[in-house]
């Protein structure tokens, strides 16, 4: 397993040395704003599986968020934004593929829109307000992104984003990009589902737990406990 280059920031750095902290730093634990509002612009009723392709932060987190949300099937950690034969972790840490850590998201549209995914995104997965950059990680591989896949995702997510900027739910501009898919690689192995399997790792008692913590309480509709998403998605 390779080891990201990190920075300590006191008074944690002492925990995560003792630790041995070897990926995603740590992060922000979530957003202080009001409930968002729902989108005004939201799918159409669809049948079958869709796909959500987010971006924002370490994809520990993300995937973490997501696997708690009801009508999610499938979360995958992975890459999205640049070339297939540069989606490798150490190559994308530097920051310099286009790449950005990314979660794909499988979900059943008849439970959960893309809308409200959306909304559980901008609440408590990422800060949209931070450029290339989530809390101390910082990199164009942490920015905050939509990759939509087809036109409807397009509108609902440039839709959502003037609704929120219209009704200032942030104290800052939302920097989050919308742009075309063009490719989800899936991570190592090792970054799947790590939250899950690395509870007690500090980054993840700091900064995913608090998010999932968030979700529980902003979304008691959507939320689920981890035993009803699946997650399996190696190579």
């Amino acid at each position: 397993m390779s080891i990201r280059r990190f920075k300590w920031f006191p008074p944690v750095a002492g925990l995560l040395l003792m630790a041995g902290v070897t990926a995603c730093t740590l992060a922000t634990a979530g957003n202080d704003h009001a409930p968002l509002p729902d989108p005004a612009v939201n799918a159409t009723p669809a049948q079958g599986d869709q796909v959500a392709v987010l971006a924002g932060g370490c994809f520990w987190g993300l995937q973490s968020v997501f696997e708690h949300v009801k009508g999610v099937k499938k979360v995958s950690a992975g890459y999205s934004g640049g070339a297939a034969n540069t989606a490798d972790y150490d190559r994308v840490s530097d920051g310099d593929t286009g790449h950005a850590e990314s979660v794909k998201i499988v979900y059943d549209p008849a439970k959960v829109s893309y809308g409200q995914l959306l909304k559980v995104y901008f609440s408590v997965a990422t800060d949209p307000t931070e450029l290339n950059r989530q809390g101390p990680d910082v990199g164009t591989q942490y920015r905050s992104v939509i990759f939509y896949g087809n036109d409807e995702q397009k509108r609902i997510a440039t839709a959502y984003i003037a609704q929120l900027s219209a009704a200032h739910a942030f104290p800052d501009a939302i920097v989050t990009q919308v742009v075309p898919l063009k490719g989800f690689y899936a991570a190592e192995s090792y970054h799947q589902d790590y939250a899950k399997r690395h509870p007690d790792d500090p980054y993840i008692v700091f900064n995913d737990a608090p998010k999932v913590s968030h979700l529980k309480q902003q979304f008691p509709d959507l939320y689920v406990p981890d035993h009803e998403v699946v997650s399996v998605l190696l190579h």
